[in-house]
């Protein structure tokens, strides 16, 4: 009977070693793919991030884009006023003619105007005696000279132009509108 103790104990932990074996297993496969279950849930949150990042950035550039077309158009009003002033300034007889007084308070609104451009980066384009530049002026009419060394130089400024200084680069306001020698012999 002893004997028969001894086998039924050897067989019982045949069998608890069996089904050890077996549970190890079966654990070791279910550790295999939750770690793989895992992996896919970390792809997804890493790809998810990246187009969270993404479209973060995206919506940023588009705000700083409007940024500068309500800027560009707070500046385009501001113009027809420059042109006011240029116009008024040319007249020399008659701006030489005004009270002293009211010059000087005309001439420190003006500079104020130049300020709040200046602010936004704008400065203006007066390319009397350069050479004329399609990209920047706008040839309104040509004056014949027997001057070679004006064919195809500013002669004269009819409407200022404008150009504005933004993150490192210059954007075309407004081009100069502008009259152009031609040599004629």
């Amino acid at each position: 009977s002893e004997v028969e103790d001894t086998f039924e104990d050897e067989t019982e932990l045949t069998d608890i070693e069996a089904n050890s074996t077996q549970q190890i297993k079966t654990l070791k496969a279910k550790l295999k793919e939750c770690e793989k279950e895992k992996m896919e849930h970390l792809e997804n949150l890493q790809r998810a991030k990246a187009e969270f990042l993404n479209a973060k950035r995206r919506i940023e550039e588009e705000k700083e884009r409007d940024r500068e077309r309500v800027e560009n158009k707070q500046i385009e009003k501001l113009l027809p006023l420059c042109d006011s002033f240029f116009i008024a300034k040319s007249n020399t007889a008659a701006w030489d003619a005004i009270d002293a007084t009211w010059r000087t308070g005309i001439e420190g609104i003006y500079t104020q105007l130049q300020n709040i451009l200046s602010s936004y980066g704008v400065h203006e384009i007066n390319p009397v005696g350069e050479q004329f530049d399609p990209a920047l002026h706008e040839a309104l009419t040509n004056i014949a000279t027997d001057n070679e060394n004006e064919h195809d130089k500013v002669i004269s400024v009819i409407q200022t132009g404008f150009i504005r200084s933004y993150r490192d680069s210059d954007e075309l306001i407004r081009p100069a509108r502008v009259t152009v020698g031609e040599f004629t012999k």
